[in-house]
């Protein structure tokens, strides 16, 4: 099934497209295009929360300065106060839409609010330790039953459709290359407009919190497109992943830090039960500093002491507190032998978040007239050099809802007929090693040279294997049929690339961002933007539909 020339297009089922779908579909038709299935996204991974400025002991502005705080010099002070003036509004709005968030008749609107790394007071709405299922189920049933809202599955966005396809010098977005996996056919989807929410990009990466549909290909998508792409270097390693043999992608969210568990060494004879606290040493504010410096003690210490993770301990909770504020915590770790109640949780950093992505303005508009981003996807300038905690759902929903007003403020421009996908000069692969080998050597690489730590060798050794794994992609790529696992190590290359270009055009240590060689930061210091691709034809491509 297609589409009409008035529907809005949106790439993702996460927080950031549902919300943006659930506005425009009032006025607008939209389908939403889900790579795998519609529960396959980030935001069900979320445990934390979500801002909400709502406290009487709390405010636009202080949020505003704990957000610029963690971003260290490097947010944009109107985003983050755009951003914070709408996230009581947010909150009010998921409650319209269903969402069970944690009471507290106490609390303000009922909720109870719990506080994270980096904030001054409490101020993160929550259902429990699994905000991130309860809202996603909640929105995912309310754009099920739309009648305006059609949903695809395993539809996964292969390019976006330029003015360059149609041969016109007017830039515009008119639609995306879609592949329908099940019936192995790529579809021409128009549209009056398109909105990127496909989520991060923490696969590119060994060790990671992300699922694997986190491949960053709105950001491929866009950056092909002509789009610009900003701070790329500044990948949040979120610090306390579970380590364990049976489960390495389960977070251990921030929350439990925030009520008092504490990070100790597994060293044997250590006087404290469990080993001795080290975060105090390394920040005044331990356990509750932002993510940057946490992740970074962690690493320091597991290098220094030669071990495989640290302890996250919360056994001073009780096991009554634990049950009833963790409880997705708790029972997963019971389920692979670990009580939290009775012993520390082995934890180690992993890739979390990417705080760089696609430019656009307040409104999610990119640079691209019709192409819009939300979400992980976009770059606002809200995060910096360091996202602040739950700050990721709530920066979702307002500017899912920005693109949607703008979106709906402008008629909709009238179709034209787009190329069909010419697959007329490549073949079926014989065989998929070339795939499976590049998958694991790129991630390898962005993992031991472009981790929590780099250096200007490290970088400059990855950048050229980077270019070195692009070159067999793309011929692969303009030789063969696609195939989900080809699309997505394709997508991984090019924000591998973006990243270590990004990290090597900043000669400081900021935020996420630590170098070796320059271990101090700037005096002054500006977003890291990188032009977008120019669309052109490789030399060597499959068919004019296959413009890189």
């Amino acid at each position: 099934m297609g589409t009409s020339e008035d529907t809005v297009v949106i790439i993702g089922a996460g927080l950031a497209g549902l919300s943006a779908a659930l506005e425009i579909a009032a006025h607008r038709p939209v389908m939403i295009l889900a790579k795998r299935s519609l529960h396959d996204a980030a935001t069900p991974w979320a445990q934390g929360g979500i801002v909400g400025v709502l406290g009487s002991d709390d405010s636009v502005d202080a949020h505003v300065h704990d957000t610029e705080t963690a971003g260290a010099g490097l947010v944009d002070h109107a985003t983050a106060h755009f951003v914070s003036e709408h996230s009581a509004r947010a909150i009010g709005w998921l409650l319209e839409q269903g969402v069970s968030l944690t009471p507290d008749a106490a609390g303000p609107l009922g909720l109870h609010l719990t506080r994270e790394g980096g904030h001054g007071v409490r101020r993160i709405a929550h259902a429990a330790d699994a905000t991130g299922h309860a809202i996603h189920e909640a929105l995912l049933a309310r754009a099920r039953a739309h009648p305006n809202i059609t949903l695809r599955e395993h539809c996964m966005a292969v390019d976006l459709i330029t003015h360059r396809h149609v041969g016109s010098d007017q830039p515009a977005c008119l639609g995306v290359y879609a592949l329908d996996v099940q019936q192995r056919q790529v579809l021409a989807l128009p549209a009056s407009a398109v909105v990127l929410a496909t989520g991060g990009l923490g696969r590119v990466y060994r060790y990671t919190s992300n699922p694997d549909t986190a491949t960053g290909d709105g950001v491929a998508m866009a950056w092909r497109a002509g789009c610009r792409v900003a701070n790329m270097e500044f990948i949040q390693f979120h610090p306390t992943c579970l380590y364990h043999p049976q489960d390495r992608v389960f977070l251990i969210t921030e929350a439990l830090r925030g009520e008092g568990g504490v990070l100790r060494l597994p060293i044997p004879g250590a006087e404290e039960p469990w080993g001795p606290r080290f975060m105090p040493a390394h920040d005044a504010r331990a356990e509750l500093a932002p993510r940057d410096i946490v992740a970074r003690a962690i690493d320091f210490e597991m290098k220094k002491h030669g071990l495989d993770h640290v302890w996250l301990d919360a056994t001073h909770l009780g096991e009554a507190k634990l049950r009833e504020h963790f409880p997705t915590i708790h029972a997963r770790c019971l389920a692979l032998g670990l009580d939290i109640a009775r012993q520390p949780i082995p934890v180690v950093p992993a890739a979390h978040y990417s705080c760089g992505g696609v430019v656009t303005d307040l409104h999610g508009r990119s640079d691209l007239p019709g192409l819009y981003v939300a979400g992980e996807t976009g770059y606002t300038g809200l995060h910096g050099a360091n996202r602040l905690a739950s700050n990721s759902l709530l920066e979702c929903i307002v500017l899912g809802h920005a693109s949607a007003h703008d979106i709906l403020a402008r008629a909709p421009q009238p179709g034209q007929a787009l190329p069909a996908w010419d697959e007329s000069r490549v073949e079926d692969a014989d065989e998929q090693v070339v795939i499976a080998h590049n998958w694991d050597e790129l991630r390898l690489l962005m993992w031991n040279y472009v981790g929590i730590v780099r250096s200007n060798k490290r970088l400059e050794r990855a950048l050229r294997r980077i270019a070195l794994l692009q070159g067999e992609i793309n011929e692969y790529y303009a030789s063969f049929r696609i195939t989900p696992d080809l699309l997505e190590l394709r997508n991984l290359a090019v924000c591998a690339e973006l990243i270590v270009r990004s990290a090597l055009a900043r000669p400081e240590s900021r935020g996420l961002h630590f170098s070796l060689d320059h271990p101090g930061p700037l005096p002054a210091s500006f977003p890291t933007v990188l032009p977008g691709r120019a669309a052109r034809r490789p030399a060597h491509s499959a068919s004019s539909t296959r413009i890189e």
